[in-house]
């Protein structure tokens, strides 16, 4: 459902049709991600977003863009990467652990050799997780990279391998679309076609300036707790894609027609049961770091509506 970057970008916006789907097949494919994404928020690990700072994520932005590949697959690059850079973190100080228990001195080097082949591969798996989401091979010759098509395959399998095969994953973006989808089918009288750029341009804003988005939204929600206390909560709103998708056309709607704005809003809320506080603090969040001034009026939610909130999806829908 993703438009294209690079030279294909207009012409594949231009050609993005909504409504074309029955809504049996959306109220399916709505609640299938609301499941997704509950999955996802219950197993978030401590180590969740660590791989989505800014200079990775703009690396694979560029990378893609370079390769003309539709935007769907730089952000699935994005979470594949994540993925598979924390289960190999979580390894290395799992097999440091017992080293640093038991005083050893013999073995120490063993998880230092495999942190130092990790940073130096972790171009190569970066390139690896790019065309595992394209399903396009090759194109790291145009950037003059100099591995070979075995380390390629050798990179591509270690990924898969460590992933369980499992690379197919769910990203912000379709989340976007399908809310975009559902808003329509539910009598929203905002265009979700006119939504869909903009949403794509803020999608964009909110994975290069990950941290600071996220830090402002904790900022907020731990006003009237200890950091100690929401800082693990916390954890959870990071990995909610859902929370993310409703964050980002909110935002959207706010930047292209004010008016909209609050419309657009309950409407989130009634098709996925997140509080109308939160959306409009992760939209503040968003625009405060896109457009700065003159945004929504600021809502603050306890951080019960981000962590700990109902979802009802597809089951809410009065389609």
């Amino acid at each position: 459902m993703a438009g294209a970057a690079g030279p294909r970008a207009s012409a594949s916006l231009c050609d993005f049709k909504f409504g074309a789907v029955d809504t049996q097949t959306i109220e399916d494919a709505l609640l299938h991600l609301a499941q997704e994404n509950e999955r996802a928020v219950r197993e978030a690990r401590g180590q969740a977003g660590s791989f989505r700072e800014t200079r990775i994520v703009e690396f694979i932005f560029l990378l893609s863009e370079q390769w003309c590949l539709e935007k769907s697959v730089s952000y699935q690059a994005v979470e594949i990467l994540e993925r598979f850079m924390v289960k190999q973190a979580e390894s290395i100080c799992n097999q440091a652990a017992p080293v640093v228990r038991g005083n050893e001195k013999a073995e120490p080097w063993s998880w230092r050799a495999q942190k130092e082949q990790l940073c130096n591969t972790f171009v190569l798996r970066l390139v690896s997780c790019v065309q595992l989401a394209s399903k396009l091979s090759f194109h790291y010759k145009a950037l003059g990279y100099l591995y070979t098509k075995e380390e390629l395959l050798e990179s591509e399998l270690a990924i898969l391998k460590s992933l369980n095969f499992q690379i197919n994953l769910p990203t912000p973006l379709a989340y976007v679309e399908m809310l975009l989808e559902v808003l329509g089918y539910n009598g929203c009288l905002v265009s979700a076609k006119q939504l869909h750029g903009t949403c794509l341009t803020l999608l964009d804003l909110v994975y290069l300036l990950h941290e600071p988005i996220y830090e402002s939204l904790l900022r907020a929600t731990i006003e009237n707790s200890t950091p100690m206390e929401q800082g693990g909560k916390f954890l959870s709103v990071k990995e909610d894609f859902m929370l993310l998708a409703v964050g980002i056309i909110a935002a959207s709607a706010f930047i292209q027609n004010q008016e909209w704005w609050v419309q657009v809003v309950e409407y989130l809320h009634s098709i996925t049961g997140i509080a109308t506080e939160s959306i409009a603090e992760f939209s503040y969040a968003i625009l405060t770091h896109s457009v700065g001034a003159s945004t929504p009026v600021r809502q603050q939610p306890d951080l019960h509506h981000l962590a700990v909130r109902p979802l009802r999806a597809a089951a809410t829908c009065n389609m």
